[in-house]
């Protein structure tokens, strides 16, 4: 889940008013554990999200379906009622870029880019990812834009190591998406993340001189999560406060990971691939 840098001080979890602590992190050992049994419900539901996801389901059938399974494993859906968010899970369509609420008026159809967003809240711990989804056959420009948003995430994540930096992430990210005729979604950028669903650092997707260029240390757990859009970068919200579009209604895709700084590189929490 995307957030403005102005909310980080915010509720640790849905429905709380407790304000998160300042400054970045870094995870012990016993809570890097739990970490990872946050993130590998977070990573199960997605994909099992990824496999049933159907034409003719509505994003409101997703939706019931993560909160269902994040309950059974033991935790409880991060998102709900965070700041007032009615889902479990994000579920943005094509020119939706991110924040989009669950609706049983939302039906999936056959050629649909699907972003599905969500978080686990175990132990006091959160893990946060998300998906980008082709629903059946989708154009090409749809095929190509899931394809780089999935790469750029890695290209981010591939730079991830204690001792550098998190510009040295953005660029690498950046880089990627201009060089396949991309655009970066500006308005929203990646985070901490822990015992808050949103902390410290703030984790950009581009080259910036807005935040602190912070070095990076083992033990920190960052939510790294490009947005591309086809078109134009700018997006505008919506009446429902939540939803963000593209202003040109472009396509646009999102993939993110929970991912442990560590000595010699990182350890990527919310990995599908090993379930």
């Amino acid at each position: 889940m995307n957030i403005f840098s102005n909310l980080l001080p915010q509720a640790t979890q849905p429905g709380t008013s407790k304000k998160q602590r300042r400054g970045i992190e870094i995870k012990s050992p016993r809570e890097i554990e739990i970490m990872r049994q946050s993130a590998t419900i977070v990573a199960t539901v997605l994909k099992e999200i990824s496999e049933l996801v159907k034409p003719g389901m509505t994003t409101a059938d997703l939706d019931a379906y993560a909160e269902k399974r994040i309950r059974e494993m033991g935790a409880t859906p991060s998102f709900k009622g965070y700041h007032g968010f009615p889902g479990s899970i994000c579920s943005s369509i094509n020119n939706e870029a991110v924040h989009g609420i669950p609706s049983p008026k939302k039906v999936i159809r056959v050629g649909d880019v699907l972003k599905v967003d969500t978080g686990a809240y175990y132990q006091g711990f959160h893990g946060d990812s998300c998906i980008s989804i082709a629903v059946g056959e989708v154009t090409e420009e749809a095929a190509k834009l899931i394809r780089v948003a999935e790469e750029a995430l890695y290209k981010g994540i591939e730079q991830v190591k204690a001792g550098v930096y998190l510009l040295d992430l953005a660029g690498a990210i950046e880089d990627h998406v201009k060089s396949n005729g991309f655009s970066i979604v500006e308005e929203f950028t990646g985070h901490g993340v822990g015992r808050n669903l949103h902390e410290e650092p703030s984790v950009f997707n581009y080259r910036t001189r807005e935040m602190p260029n912070v070095k990076l240390r083992a033990g920190m757990t960052l939510a790294i999560e490009p947005i591309l859009n086809a078109g134009s970068r700018h997006t505008r919200t919506l009446s429902d406060r939540w939803t963000a579009v593209t202003v040109d209604n472009s396509l646009s895709a999102q993939f993110e990971h929970t991912v442990l700084v560590t000595e010699t590189g990182y350890e990527i929490l919310t990995d599908r691939s090993k379930l």
